[in-house]
């Protein structure tokens, strides 16, 4: 492979790496590629060309964690849970709602995010917020 060709491999796997996207993967499915025409079909659609797999938990929550953390633009602590669902995940991720001093008074909140099995976000939505060190459900530790 060619130098420069080979700096485009090594970038465009670095930006599939910063945007959660594992290894192997080329991102959520993308309808711009159904739009070749084949000149075989007569000018009619062909078929697509790749479909990719179905998520797994560990790429479902880091999309999950990307699209809370670009929706809200705040601090997120981590992924909570991940729970497959008829046709996708649920998503649970904590965010800093307002740092304080000292930090164990910072407000957290869990956001819900419902994504489907091609990385699309369908919904989210905050499901609780708490003072740190309380617990997720108002318990002290």
């Amino acid at each position: 492979m060619p130098p420069r060709w080979r700096a485009r491999y090594d970038e465009d796997a670095r930006r599939r790496a910063s945007s959660g996207v594992p290894a192997g993967e080329d991102g959520p499915y993308d309808a711009s590629d159904d739009e070749d025409e084949d000149e075989d079909t007569g000018g009619r659609r062909a078929e697509p060309r790749r479909r990719r797999a179905a998520l797994n938990a560990a790429s479902a929550g880091r999309l999950g964690l990307r699209y809370i953390a670009d929706l809200t633009a705040k601090d997120t602590e981590g992924v909570t849970s991940v729970e497959p669902v008829e046709n996708g995940w649920l998503v649970d991720v904590e965010v800093v709602e307002d740092r304080r001093i000292p930090s164990s008074g910072d407000m957290l909140s869990i956001y819900e995010c419902q994504v489907d099995d091609e990385g699309n976000l369908l919904a989210y939505r905050r499901t609780r917020t708490y003072r740190r060190g309380t617990g997720a459900y108002g318990g002290g530790l």
